[in-house]
């Protein structure tokens, strides 16, 4: 009996052992579940078009069409065609300066000694000081935002860049005049398309100054496409045009002291308009057009309103289609013939936005008494018209002291100068292949 117990008790440990070992096995593993997908990655944004094809059509969207590449280096004198400059019989062009890269707007002092020249993308001003038959340059002020406005007045040059406006006082004897940063006075736009400046001092005193559209075709903010006038220290400012896209160029006429102005048209609308603008304000505060009606009447494609033209004041000449015509000035120096004075020279920096090449010169502008404007071609040669090419690219004037013509080349980084008959106040630049400004 006992032995019977005792193998009954062993049996009970050992299932219950095997119980217990069955117990503690752990549990085979689970399938491993997927991995959940990874959620889409967003693709990134098309970039934003370059501005110059806003207002694009569709029906243009393949069109190759673009801005000029500038050349931004120094052009040897050996290297610029001048001899292909052509002017009326009589008068002689020939350099005057070079190696002034992106040379475009120009101011200069009461004897003409010294010359200051803005420029765009280079972001650099320079002093051209003529000292006999040679030019010396040197950069007065770099790395600045487009600093296409100089003026000279009372021994100060003034410098406006999109974002920023300079005074350097007494730089005719001093080149190290320090630039005073007057920029807080006049409350300048932040905006930098079509907001490179044009300085000009007026018959009033006041600087008058354009900022133009930020854009080829919009309803611009209200404090741009206009004009303004200021008093010398940034006090009284006033809107004298509105309506205006983007003029680079004005002068007042030496007897009427009225503004005319040059206004660049809008592009993406074909290869013939509309076309630039010569203006003429009569009075403060008229309405020069855009963004609704353009050159003589032509309401726009994109931007629309019921009688865009009504109130208006139309253009006193059309300068042809994507002309970029830019500096102008009336000219009163005793040079040239008397059927010159108080004529209106306007320099023409050339189309891009146009299939066959438009511009590429400077135009002379006479007002006949009966207020009716009329055109001629006055230097030619930039451009050649059975090639469809350009090696320059005229932006501003100047009449010098002894009635002689400076023209600044944008794409030469040079300065021109027009003379009539046998004088020669200022010898040309040297054809020795180096820069001589």
């Amino acid at each position: 009996m006992k032995t019977l117990f005792v193998r009954s008790a062993l049996a009970t440990a050992i299932a219950g052992a095997i119980g217990m070992t069955f117990a503690q096995a752990p549990k085979p593993a689970e399938p491993a579940k997927p991995a959940a997908a990874p959620a889409p990655t967003a693709a990134p944004a098309p970039a934003a078009p370059p501005i110059w094809k806003q207002g694009m059509p569709d029906k243009m969207k393949e069109s190759k069409l673009a801005p000029h590449a500038a050349k931004l280096t120094e052009t040897p004198v050996a290297d610029i065609p001048v001899q292909n400059l052509k002017a009326p019989h009589g008068f002689k062009v020939e350099i005057w300066a070079t190696g002034i890269p992106g040379a475009r707007m120009m101011a200069r002092n009461a004897d003409g000694s010294k010359v200051w020249v803005g420029t765009r993308t280079i972001g650099r001003v320079y002093e051209v000081s003529a000292k006999g038959d040679k030019r010396e340059s040197r950069i007065v002020a770099e790395k600045l935002n487009q600093p296409n406005g100089v003026a000279f007045k009372d021994g100060a040059l003034y410098v406006m860049a999109v974002n920023k406006f300079y005074k350097y006082d007494g730089i005719e004897k001093n080149p190290k005049a320090a630039a005073v940063d007057i920029t807080a006075k006049f409350n300048l736009p932040e905006k930098e398309h079509h907001n490179w400046k044009f300085l000009q001092f007026g018959p009033d005193g006041k600087l008058y100054v354009p900022f133009g559209a930020p854009c080829n075709i919009c309803e611009p903010p209200p404090e741009y496409a206009q004009i303004r006038r200021y008093n010398i220290d940034g006090s009284g400012m006033e809107v004298v045009a509105r309506g205006v896209r983007n003029s680079v160029g004005f002068d007042f006429h030496p007897r009427t002291k009225e503004l005319w102005f040059t206004d660049n048209g809008r592009d993406w609308m074909g290869n013939d308009g509309p076309e630039d603008e010569l203006n003429h304000l009569t009075k403060v505060g008229q309405n020069f057009g855009f963004p609704y009606c353009h050159a003589n009447g032509i309401p726009d494609q994109d931007i629309k309103k019921d009688k865009p033209c009504d109130g208006v004041t139309k253009p006193a000449l059309t300068l042809g289609a994507h002309t970029a015509s830019l500096g102008m000035r009336f000219y009163g120096g005793d040079m040239f013939p008397a059927e010159y004075k108080d004529t209106m020279f306007i320099a023409r920096r050339g189309s891009w936005n146009r299939d066959k090449l438009n511009g590429y010169d400077v135009l002379t502008v006479k007002v006949g008494a009966d207020g009716k404007a009329t055109m001629k071609p006055f230097l030619v040669g930039f451009m050649d018209g059975h090639k469809n090419t350009f090696w320059g690219r005229p932006v501003d004037v100047l009449t010098m002291p002894d009635g002689s013509l400076l023209v600044s080349d944008e794409q030469n980084g040079a300065i021109y100068r027009v003379s009539y008959g046998d004088k020669k106040d200022a010898a040309p630049a040297k054809k020795d292949g180096k820069s001589k400004a």
